[in-house]
């Protein structure tokens, strides 16, 4: 029966003939996926790999105030339109 220390120093061995294998398959892996990409002119979008973020649309606020004038709207959010600054914004309500 092996002792503590021989088994020790087999993992050990083990563990660097790993590393040196992973480095390896590593290596032809890349080469691989190099040599696919050249072939088939593929794209790091198409591979999901851009570097811009993708744009988060937000829905549009629902109007909260019209123009009885114009019918331009408001949601209530942001810089008050000049249409409706200095005055009663209770009379340009839109009732839901």
């Amino acid at each position: 029966m092996a002792s503590y220390k021989q088994l020790t120093q087999q993992l050990e061995k083990l563990h660097k003939e790993m590393e040196v294998a992973r480095e390896r398959e590593v290596a032809d892996a890349i080469t691989d996926i190099r040599e696919k990409i050249a072939e088939y002119g593929i794209t790091a979008e198409e591979l999901g790999f851009s570097s811009k973020r993708p744009a988060v649309r937000k829905q549009p606020l629902p109007a909260k105030y019209r123009n009885p004038k114009t019918g331009e709207t408001w949601s209530g959010r942001g810089r008050a339109p000049g249409w409706l600054t200095g005055k009663n914004r209770d009379r340009f309500l839109i009732e839901a």
